[in-house]
């Protein structure tokens, strides 16, 4: 019997920008976030009872993020006690991660509805709260490769002949695209108390110009990680570092936010009373030595053979803005057409929520698709210590 991994739904919270005097999501917890997800699957017409598992990225499980975040925002979200939930963590790629093990569930008969997708309170569980290893042993940071995220964008750059002026100019686009952008109908308002503290993904500004980013400083021009890279890539030929490509408008903001897509089977969709609206057809997992940023290319090139499809079948591409160099590089390498990728803005103006993004790349591209009579979209995010994460999608006409 043939079984596709469908997609039901997929709605996403708005992106909350991290400040420092506090967020307009800081005072929420990445389990209230998708909680209110779970509550907004159920008023849509989803009977929770139905659902046999609840997979969630997250990218920094500790602290209110630590142990079973899925289990908690079912909960919190009042689901019955019978339905399951459990954490994957891929740094980035988590949401991305989730989703492609909610699909081999769905695909493998472990599951007739799953909701997959990811949650990330950047503002309450910052990056490294977890205190990693490898970032904190010096001899495991040699052996793992690691170094600051920016050094590794800064190195990619720099190898592949990628200027600061085409990131600055990215940074434009990103900005310009999110402005003129509708707000996706994937987006549920995070509201309390009958309150709605956000409606609209925040961060895009008004009236950037290349010459205006031109003046900004290196973001990681003297990070001491750059020895570490040079010395794992000498043979690249770079005797010095290649900093200054990226800065902070070319760096992915930080942001707060939850995603969940509805996956299941045909059987499994018709007890609930549910159309499909497309379905996963491939994903892949690839890594390159760290702190190498460029397996991306060759995770969408597996997710694509293994769809059997070539880049010209792609008609909507989210390529996660990780860092500026990441969708420029990523679309020369594939061929893709630069109206295709990040058509409505992406990570550098309304910011990366690490394990949620993967769900809300999967929900713009099928919202996208959608809007043009339905085709395939690939989704691609990379991630720290050579990591990168690619799904293909289809959205039904």
């Amino acid at each position: 019997m043939v079984r596709d991994a469908l997609i039901f739904d997929a709605v996403r919270t708005p992106r909350g920008r991290v400040r420092r005097e506090g967020g307009t999501l800081s005072d929420v917890p990445s389990y209230e976030l998708l909680a209110g997800l779970l509550t907004e699957l159920s008023r849509r017409g989803l009977p929770a009872e139905l659902v046999d598992d609840v997979i969630v990225g997250v990218s920094t499980p500790v602290g209110e993020q630590g142990a079973d975040l899925a289990r908690v925002a079912i909960s919190a979200a009042d689901w019955p006690d019978s339905v399951s939930g459990g954490v994957v963590s891929r740094m980035c790629c988590s949401g991305l991660d989730a989703i492609a093990s909610g699909a081999a569930q769905v695909l493998s008969g472990g599951g007739e509805l799953v909701v997959a997708g990811g949650a990330e309170s950047m503002s309450r569980t910052p990056m490294f709260a977890d205190n990693p290893a490898f970032a904190l042993d010096e001899d495991l940071a040699d052996a793992t490769g690691f170094v600051t995220i920016g050094v590794a964008a800064d190195f990619m750059a720099a190898r592949f002949g990628i200027s600061r002026a085409e990131l600055d100019d990215w940074a434009v686009r990103s900005h310009a695209l999110s402005l003129t952008a509708s707000v996706p109908a994937s987006v549920v308002a995070v509201e309390r108390d009958g309150e709605t503290l956000l409606g609209r993904d925040e961060g895009a500004r008004p009236g950037l110009s290349a010459a205006a980013l031109a003046e900004l400083p290196a973001l990681c021009g003297s990070d001491p990680t750059w020895e570490r890279a040079l010395s794992r890539f000498a043979f690249e030929g770079l005797e010095s570092a290649p900093a200054g490509r990226h800065t902070v408008a070319t760096a992915p903001q930080l942001a707060d936010a939850a995603s969940a897509v509805l996956l299941g089977t045909a059987a499994g969709g018709h007890a609930a009373g549910l159309k499909p609206r497309g379905r996963i057809v491939s994903w892949a997992h690839a890594a390159v030595r760290s702190p190498g940023l460029w397996a991306g290319e060759h995770a969408a090139r597996k997710a694509l053979a293994r769809a059997e499809l070539g880049v010209g079948d792609i008609a909507v591409a989210e390529l996660n803005e990780s860092f500026a160099v990441t969708p420029v590089l990523l679309g020369r390498q594939l061929g893709i057409a630069p109206d295709l990728v990040n058509a409505h803005g992406g990570a550098l103006a309304l910011g990366h929520p690490l394990g949620a993004s993967g769900g809300i790349l999967l929900a713009t591209a099928i919202e996208r698709l959608g809007a043009v009579g339905g085709g395939y979209g690939l989704l691609v995010i990379p991630a720290a210590l050579g990591l990168a994460t690619a799904v293909v999608v289809e959205a039904f006409g």
